[in-house]
């Protein structure tokens, strides 16, 4: 792999990246602020209060707002996939597509429809309708979700398929397998209600800073209730399903969950990492120390990984040069292993192309002994199957320690709010209002562990990044990073501006 390659794929990756958290931003926030709008509109029809309706059309505005610049940037992600990562997309498009398709065609229709009517048809259809029309959007968004989502999982664990020799491509068997993987399911609850929590934090940060305005203090004082309580429920969901998450991690993707708690060398009942400070010098295989600092909880990593105090948790260098104790298949015989497969799987080509087929027979019995390793047969020595760990450990626990907090925020707007005196708490209005940006910077770290974690792999052990890229100069891709920079750089500006002016406009636009 040249050093142009390398270039390339950098970029590449980088542009990803970018678009991937630009993206996210917007994402989120409608998958959970659409069902609010569902439960403030739910109210208006029961009650008949006209405060409720008044309440779901400036929400509703802001989601508007959100929602249009979320389909633009994700329009986009999804056609990097084709620009820059053209290898990718010829391996594995049967497989990676057929979700996305199914989005696009299924749940993308659906919140689109119901959408303008939604936003356009309150004095044009029923209220039931209207109703019907508000649950729809919030439905299909996060349909959307679930089909991104199953696509997602199926590159952080992939099943239901198998390796074409002769197109040399992955080719999809068994689709129930890729929508019900255990990977698939567990990023779906946890981003989801990850997104409900965070829309909880705006409405009810928003809200928060109306009071510290002195304005509309009655609608923000409702909002903050019904935002803290769904919040609240949200934040519950969140811990469970991060659980789980983590536990899917700790089975089909071990070497992300030792990235994740800093595991170098394998440990029967393995602590969990509360806090640490990384060695930064530190390499997998060396004698450094792991951490400057650190403070741990004995046996709860164990715990979460194979619901065992007991157990044992392999790190990164048992990962990286095997462990034979434990069974453990390292990197290093693993890399050895897909060499030869490669090697096979190109005999067994030549041979074929030739009309030799007894020797290409004979090259294809050895590739199938050894095809599971394939995708290690691309890496240049056994440290490259570990990722980065320092970001890796930080992004993870930055986004613990917030999701730890958040619900003791909205039990703070609770307690106060059932005594009357929410509006007077101005220090826990000001941590509400300052509360959405720790909101943010939560879900881009909890997406950080997702991808950064499972480098190098962009489908895990079956395709190296650097296999997967376009054959692209460097420069092309760079131009293009800094003209999607700008351009989502603008698209953010000018969101912030409009939703800023609608919420000093208020809910008496």
């Amino acid at each position: 792999m040249g050093e142009q390659l390398l270039t390339t794929v950098d970029w590449a990756r980088a542009q990803f990246a970018l678009t991937a958290m630009y993206h996210w931003i917007f994402v989120p926030l409608t998958l959970g602020l659409s069902f609010l709008l569902a439960f403030f509109e739910t109210i208006y029809v029961k009650t008949g209060n006209e405060e409720w309706k008044k309440i779901t059309k400036f929400w509703m505005t802001l989601f508007a707002i959100n929602f249009a610049i979320g389909v633009a940037t994700g329009i986009i992600m999804e056609f990097e996939f084709g620009t820059n990562w053209s290898n990718y997309s010829w391996m594995v498009g049967d497989i990676f597509g057929a979700p996305l398709a199914i989005e696009g065609i299924f749940a993308f229709f659906l919140e689109a429809t119901f959408f303008a009517v939604m936003f356009f048809g309150w004095n044009r259809v029923s209220k039931g309708f209207h109703l019907f029309s508000t649950w729809m959007v919030a439905v299909g968004s996060n349909l959307s979700a679930v089909w991104i989502l199953v696509a997602n999982g199926w590159m952080q664990y992939p099943v239901g398929m198998a390796f074409n020799p002769d197109t040399a491509r992955f080719e999809m068997e068994n689709i129930a397998e890729v929508i019900f993987s255990p990977v698939a399911i567990s990023k779906f609850t946890h981003t989801s209600s990850s997104g409900f929590l965070l829309a909880s934090l705006f409405v009810v940060g928003i809200s928060a800073l109306f009071l510290l305005q002195g304005r509309h203090q009655k609608m923000a004082k409702q909002s903050m209730v019904v935002a803290a309580v769904f919040g609240l429920l949200s934040s519950t969901f969140v811990g469970l399903t991060g659980d789980e998450a983590a536990y899917a991690v700790a089975q089909k993707q071990p070497m992300k969950l030792a990235a994740m708690e800093g595991l170098y060398d394998g440990e029967k009942s393995a602590p969990v990492v509360a806090f640490g400070i990384i060695n930064s010098a530190k390499q997998p295989g060396d004698d450094q120390p792991v951490f400057l600092q650190a403070v741990k909880v004995p046996g709860l990593l164990s715990l979460l990984a194979n619901r065992d105090f007991t157990s044992y948790v392999p790190g990164i260098n048992d990962l990286v040069f095997g462990n034979s104790e434990h069974n453990i298949i390292g990197a290093e015989q693993r890399i050895a292993n897909g060499k030869i497969a490669l090697t096979e799987l190109a005999r067994y080509k030549t041979a074929k192309n030739h009309g030799n087929l007894v020797e290409a027979d004979a090259a294809l019995a050895i590739f199938n002994q050894y095809k599971d390793d394939l995708g290690y047969g691309h890496l240049q020595k056994p440290a490259d199957a570990a990722p980065p760990v320092a970001t890796t450990f930080y992004s993870f626990h930055i986004m613990v320690i917030l999701g730890t907090m958040f619900p003791l925020i909205f039990l703070l707007v609770l307690f106060f709010a059932f005594k009357g005196t929410l509006e007077y708490q101005r220090w826990l209005n000001y941590l509400c209002f300052f509360s959405i940006f720790l909101g943010y910077l939560a879900q881009e770290a909890g997406w950080v562990v997702a991808e950064v974690g499972r480098q190098p792999w962009a489908i895990q052990g079956l395709l190296p990044v650097g296999v997967a890229n376009t054959n692209l100069a460097a420069a092309n891709v760079q131009t293009t990073f800094f003209i999607f920079l700008t351009l989502f750089t603008v698209l953010l500006i000018a969101e912030l501006k409009i939703m800023i002016k609608q919420i000093q406009i208020g809910p008496e636009a």
